[in-house]
């Protein structure tokens, strides 16, 4: 790729990123130094990686990849209750990836910095002959006694779901030129949806003390809460029903409804799924106002082990696959 080497690249575009981050020493040091968690807090640590040709197509704006790459990550810390201290990019340049493509890639970046209160702490940047990829690794704060995590689901608790389920994978389809024939405005939606996910940071750190479990649904709602099942050792119903459409979604599933399986299984949501007991409804409802994020009731936790999801007669539905794998 012609143009600036690596270390002009993190001068001229990296470094800005980095300008709330003392820690970060503008990048100018091989290595970052954590802040000091407050009393009772630790750090959490995630890392996910995206390629192109795998989760983003080729012609997905670069602004919106960076927003994306970095928005996976956030989901993951709102999973566990984490507040955002900071993170670390790797960016695998491919032969076609060049300056005027990266410079829309970080302004996409530094606006989700800016949103999310979430500095660049460091990375690195090399040139390869597959596609582009991102890797991100993104810490965060949490109370240690009291994180969430996806063991502790209890026979009797509610499974909740943040947001709406189905419109990553509805955009996927959309974008692909596949699919029922919608709106201009709903195939928008449903794109979008697809390409800038909301990580669900507040509903996350509000859950703290309120849910016994949870996971962020990223591979599909029905691989991802049978994860949190076998981590808790329960079992758990979903009432298929009862899971919470956008409206791109629910007309996609009126024109055809043969891809409710999709919707169930698609992935790319990054909603929260959680366990919480029955009495901790008002609580959760209350968060949900205050935060501003839907929290919808779509099934419950039983003793014994794996999932079942029941259809609008009350029959069990049988899926060729859970969800995404990766490997």
């Amino acid at each position: 790729m012609p143009g600036l080497s690596e270390f002009e690249l993190i001068d001229a575009l990296l470094k800005p990123l980095a300008e709330k981050s003392g820690g970060a020493f503008s990048l100018s040091d091989d290595a970052a130094l954590l802040p000091d968690p407050p009393s009772g807090y630790g750090h959490v640590v995630t890392k996910d990686a995206l390629a192109v040709g795998i989760h983003m197509r080729a012609d997905d704006p670069p602004g919106d990849m960076a927003r994306k790459a970095l928005r996976v990550n956030l989901s993951d810390l709102a999973a566990m209750g984490a507040h955002p201290v900071g993170f670390f990019m790797a960016l695998c340049l491919g032969p076609e990836t060049d300056e005027t493509y990266l410079r829309y890639f970080v302004e996409g970046l530094s606006g989700d910095i800016e949103t999310f209160n979430v500095p660049l702490m460091g990375g690195d940047i090399i040139r390869q002959q597959g596609p582009f990829t991102i890797s991100i690794t993104a810490i965060g704060a949490v109370p240690k006694d009291d994180l969430l995590r996806r063991s502790g689901a209890q026979p009797g608790d509610a499974l909740w779901v943040s947001g709406t389920i189905g419109d990553g994978t509805l955009g996927l389809l959309v974008a692909d030129g596949q699919g029922p024939k919608l709106s201009e405005a709903d195939k928008s939606e449903l794109i979008k949806r697809y390409r800038i996910p909301e990580p669900r940071l507040a509903l996350g750190i509000g859950l703290v003390g309120i849910a016994n479990a949870c996971i962020d649904v990223s591979d599909g709602l029905v691989s991802d809460v049978g994860h949190l099942c076998a981590a808790s050792s329960v079992g758990c119903s979903i009432a298929a029903p009862s899971v919470p459409l956008s409206p791109a979604a629910d007309e996609a599933l009126k024109i055809d409804f043969e891809l409710m399986p999709s919707v169930l299984t698609g992935g790319d949501d990054y909603e929260l799924a959680f366990a919480a007991p029955k009495q901790a409804e008002k609580d959760i409802k209350d968060l949900s106002t205050e935060v501003g994020i839907p929290a919808t009731r779509i099934g419950f936790f039983e003793a014994g082990e794996g999932l079942s999801v029941m259809d609008r007669a009350g029959k069990a539905m049988n899926f060729t696959s859970a969800g995404y794998r990766h490997a």
